[in-house]
């Protein structure tokens, strides 16, 4: 059977915009067919926005790639309609253990509380993810919306207007001209966009590298993970270990600064690396290796005019805390609907501004986070070793040093405390649920919190009487509450209401608000 990457999901077919006399003007055109750019393109499809998706290749990505997807993306995935697919295909974990040599440092549970749809994290190799999001979009185009996939298309030039952006794109039949309103690159790391628009990216290049194997195994191994310092197998050094669908692992090994990374990816040199982890008498084959260098960089700003720059082609992490994709889902989730809403009028345009506010914000975040996590894992100095072997020896038997141990802090929402969108809330609530994170889910009697919000603005009551709300703008009236939902969301009055941005970050909350402070609310979150 053919594998999924090898065979084409979105084979070049001729456009009538290679025909047109002047270059014909598309509302969005989405640059890369990765998770980001499909993710994006399905988003606005489902808001009544025409996009167009280009991409050079035809197929979904070889090799796992990114595989750790956080109960965040898996949310944001089910208002794609991919959600379920996700998880009945994906490994579900949320514990994971920490080594030190062989013994083990301490266990961790990311989602120790109940009353949650979605679990902490799956593992799903990015083909997958991928080839469900295509399979979304020829759903979307069956049922009538505007959505296009254009593979062999690759964009070689870029012009930057006030009112539209000008491209040229290469196919095997030649080049032609089209024009878009609006262009959000997704173009990956090395974004081609990127650097023909000349934009700067700036940050840290570690001085390490790490050894990634895909390998097919039957195995006992739990599905959990397991990260390893100064294992037996990789003296001095890491080591990683996920399970993914299909009896594929995933093992990544610390090799260190001075190789060969071309020698250190031959299959004579990976295969003893691998057998002395897993054991000789392991049955293995290799599916896939790669040699990464950890990068924390982003571009100074992500919106420049009507170019909208999302995912890797914005910022880059390491991989340790699975930020990458993840974080490049909340960034199509931020836009997406504040995009949708200047196109159609609902909003004023300055309203992008503030995609670059919050995602810049988000990013730096990631970066801090992930640079951390780097360092502890890659001291790049004698003291640094010293203070990271002796927090690594007393988390075994004192609990207060486990938090200082980073083996990768995994992957969280961003929380947009200063946002400009927020309303100041009046009263007190629980801090996890404040204006600017993203919304907590919980058991409703008809279903969960999450799927009841959808993808529009949303206003929640419990326990007080429902108040009137501006027309297309839904209510989720709660009179007795689980609770899950009283415990993330009810003030000390054991009631409260809450208003939720389409992307479900919460812009507002109060007790008892009256209409016109839920509409006021609301035009402030739409930038007005």
């Amino acid at each position: 059977m053919t594998k999924i990457f090898e065979k084409p999901l979105y084979p070049y077919e001729r456009s009538p915009d290679q025909d047109a006399i002047t270059p014909v003007r598309h509302k969005v055109v989405v640059i890369g067919a990765g998770p980001v750019g499909l993710a994006a393109a399905i988003d606005l499809a489902q808001h009544g926005i025409p996009v167009v998706v280009v991409d050079e290749n035809d197929k979904v990505s070889h090799g796992s790639r990114a595989i750790c997807f956080s109960k965040r993306m898996l949310e944001i995935s089910d208002r794609l309609g991919i959600g379920d697919r996700l998880v009945e295909k994906g490994v579900t974990w949320n514990k994971g253990r920490v080594f030190n040599g062989e013994d083990e440092a301490y266990a961790f549970d990311l989602l120790p509380e109940s009353g949650h749809k979605r679990p902490a994290f799956i593992n799903l190799q990015q083909y997958y993810l991928e080839e469900y999001l295509v399979d979304r979009v020829r759903e979307l185009q069956a049922e009538g919306a505007d959505i296009e996939l254009r593979g062999g298309s690759k964009v070689s030039a870029v012009g930057t207007h006030e009112t539209h952006v000008s491209l040229e794109i290469d196919t095997v039949e030649g080049p032609y001209n089209i024009e878009a309103e609006w262009l959000i690159p997704c173009d990956g790391a090395g974004s081609p966009t990127r650097r023909m628009m000349g934009c700067d990216f700036g940050g840290r290049v570690f001085e390490d590298n790490f050894l990634i194997a895909d390998v097919i195994m039957d195995a006992e191994f739990p599905t959990e993970r397991w990260f390893w310092f100064d294992p037996p197998f990789n003296k001095g050094q890491s080591a990683l270990l996920h399970k993914q669908p299909d009896d594929v692992w995933r093992i990544d090994l610390q090799l260190g600064w001075d190789i060969d990374r071309e020698e250190e990816m031959r299959p004579a040199n990976v295969i003893p690396r691998l057998e002395a982890m897993l054991g000789k008498d392991t049955k293995f084959q290799l599916e896939w290796v790669s040699v990464y260098t950890f990068q924390c960089r982003r571009m100074d700003k992500f919106r420049h005019g009507r170019v909208l720059f999302a995912g890797d082609a914005a910022h880059q992490v390491s991989p340790f805390g699975a930020r990458g994709a993840n974080s490049g889902l909340q960034d199509t989730d931020n836009l997406c609907w504040k995009l949708a809403s200047v196109i159609k009028g609902d909003a004023p345009e300055t309203l992008l501004d503030t995609y670059n506010d919050e995602r810049v914000e988000a990013a730096d975040e990631n970066i801090l986070n992930s640079t951390r996590s780097t360092d502890f894992i890659t001291p790049k100095s004698g003291i640094s070793r010293v203070f990271r072997d002796a927090v690594l020896d007393l988390a075994q038997t004192h609990e207060f040093t486990r938090p200082l141990v980073n083996s990768g802090r995994l992957s969280v929402p961003a929380v947009h405390d200063s946002s400009c969108l927020n309303t100041p809330e009046i009263g007190s609530f629980p801090a996890r649920t404040r204006p600017g994170a993203s919304a907590s889910d919980a058991p409703l009697p008809n279903g969960w919190l999450l799927d009841q919000i959808g993808g529009e603005f949303a206003v929640l009551t419990i326990g007080f009487a429902a108040p009137d709300v501006p027309e297309g703008v839904k209510l989720i009236h709660v009179a007795e509450p689980s609770d899950e939902l009283k415990t993330r969301y009810a003030g000390d009055g054991g009631g409260g209401t809450i208003l939720f941005r389409p992307d479900q970050h919460i812009a507002a909350r109060w007790a008892a608000p009256s209409a016109i402070d839920i509409a006021n609310a609301i035009q402030r979150a739409k930038g007005a």
